[in-house]
């Protein structure tokens, strides 16, 4: 311990006797860790157990029904048949959740303000009492539309802590009042904490029963299971998960074995929320992960193997420029390994300060630029309309996950930047140690 206080203290004196180099060094390593922690962080926030997706390892998705009939091939989400036929009676789910999927421009609406100010756009979600068992909504006041709402195409509305302040003001006695929405009335009967728009698969502003859309029975195609419904179901565990997948599979078996013309092809569904977010389209093909390894691991490689090229040569440069000092020590009898300890730790120290401050820029730089960022890396980016605000919050941010990545990052900089340029110079004979100019 006392060897680590003395190699501390010693490259604390060197940073500020080389000023330049220790700059060049915590800024070029900042810019690396920075760099890389934008991409740990953006893909932790897509990935991780975050509110309120919660369950987002034990969430599967139903998104499409493939119907083919002779040569022609229908594809689109469920209809009202097939929910109620095929996926709210299955046994080997939590939680089973429908709500209509549509496209484009379709899932948003307009509020008309009682004070007259001028329609605005808002976000929608139709959706059924289970969605709140899939997603662990914290709610500030009141609770979600019930059984009986649903059935009866109930206009009941749960709104967003932020969508109160707007309508009303605040989220105190919200429940009960009524806001008009395409120009129809709408009773608020609950208010949650808004997720963050990031939480693609629960955003919303207002979530309502999916019996008030107008499209939410229509059906089309010749099995009459083609829709506009997207299934969400919840498993217990893994054993939960296979047991479901071969109902579902059954499901399809029976139906297709009743049928003369009409044939309903799984696809790779259920797709995991995992599959989900990396794969854009539902297909029959069996998704290539090895890819998408290959791909992040060759990026984590160039991320931070060209930093390290770089600052290795700084290193090889300043090591040079102290080969008589090392000489001499090595003449009163300092071992190599000790030398090399003093080096590392110096080194270690350069690194940490850098990839603090690397952190600091990635956390500056997600929060300045968060209505585009996190979008940087999807191939379908989707950027929020004026007046949604993607938040970011402390769980996303400062997760023990990205602290641990991020002290391991700076590790592994630190050993490939500085091990092999002082190795090198370190096995030099004494005598030519001690002839090198300072």
């Amino acid at each position: 311990m006392s060897n680590i206080k003395l190699y501390m203290k010693q490259a604390w004196n060197l940073m500020k006797q080389n000023k330049l180099f220790t700059g060049i060094y915590v800024v070029g390593t900042a810019l690396a860790i920075a760099t890389t922690m934008i991409m740990a962080i953006v893909y932790y926030v897509k990935i991780a157990p975050i509110y309120p997706e919660v369950n987002r390892d034990r969430t599967l998705f139903m998104e499409q029904a493939r119907e083919k009939v002779g040569t022609m091939t229908n594809m689109s989400p469920w209809s009202l048949k097939a929910v109620k036929e095929w996926f709210y009676p299955l046994k080997n789910a939590e939680v089973v959740s429908a709500e209509v999927k549509t496209y484009g421009d379709a899932n948003k609406d307009y509020i008309q303000p009682k004070d007259g100010s001028g329609d605005f756009q808002i976000y929608t979600k139709y959706t059924d009492p289970n969605f709140f068992r899939v997603y662990d909504f914290r709610f500030i006041e009141g609770k979600p539309f019930s059984e009986a709402d649903w059935q009866s195409a109930v206009h009941s509305a749960v709104i967003t802590d932020a969508m109160a302040k707007r309508l009303y003001g605040d989220t105190k006695d919200v429940v009960g009042k009524m806001f008009t929405m395409n120009y129809m009335d709408y009773q608020v009967v609950g208010v949650v904490e808004a997720p963050s728009f990031l939480c693609k698969n629960s955003f919303a502003q207002i979530y309502l029963p999916y019996t008030v859309h107008k499209e939410h029975d229509q059906w089309w195609g010749e099995s009459g299971m083609i829709g506009y419904l997207q299934i969400t179901m919840v498993v217990k565990d893994e054993q939960q998960e296979a047991a479901l997948r071969e109902e579902i599979k059954e499901l399809y078996r029976k139906y297709n074995a009743s049928q003369d013309r009409i044939e309903l092809q799984q696809l790779e569904q259920p797709r995991s929320y995992m599959l989900s977010t990396f794969q854009n389209w539902v297909s029959d093909e069996v998704f290539d992960w090895k890819a998408v390894f290959k791909k992040f691991g060759l990026t984590l490689l160039v991320l931070l193997l060209v930093p390290a090229l770089n600052l290795s040569g700084m290193i090889a440069g300043r090591m040079e420029a102290r080969l008589s000092e090392m000489g001499v020590r090595k003449s009163f009898g300092a071992h190599r390994n000790g030398l090399l300890g003093q080096v590392m730790w110096e080194n270690l120290l350069l690194t940490l300060v850098g990839g603090l401050l690397g952190l600091f820029l990635a956390w500056g730089a997600l929060y300045a630029c968060r209505d585009w960022l996190f979008a940087l890396f999807d191939d379908r980016p989707v950027l929020a309309i004026e007046g949604v605000s993607t938040s970011v919050s402390g769980e996303m941010l400062f997760a023990p996950s990205i602290f641990l990545a991020a002290f391991l990052l700076c590790l592994l900089l630190n050993l490939l930047s500085a091990l092999i340029p002082a190795w090198n110079s370190l096995r030099n004979p004494i005598i030519q140690s001690l002839n090198e100019k300072r």
